[in-house]
């Protein structure tokens, strides 16, 4: 799959606020079928940012949630002020 297919949007939420100013993580709705691999690359892909932990999750609707969080250097909230979801 192409980067642009596995990362669907960034999610967010009051958690997803809490995970980007404290813990450097930001959340993505991804494609069900993409792996924590395939999110990783595209992440770097498109953004430009690598990751150091990718932990994913089916959400009750049969979404797929990814919780990214970026290596030492890259600032979470940076790259959502780029996205504009902060």
């Amino acid at each position: 799959m192409k980067s642009h297919e596995i990362i669907l949007y960034p999610l967010m939420t009051e958690q997803s606020v809490y995970a980007i100013e404290n813990e450097n993580k930001l959340v993505f709705m991804v494609d069900r079928r993409a792996n924590k691999d395939d999110i990783s690359r595209a992440i770097r892909e498109l953004y430009g940012v690598e990751a150091e932990k990718v932990n994913t999750l089916i959400t009750k609707l049969g979404g797929k949630k990814a919780f990214v969080r970026l290596k030492e250097g890259y600032d979470a909230s940076d790259l959502a002020i780029r996205l504009g979801i902060l």
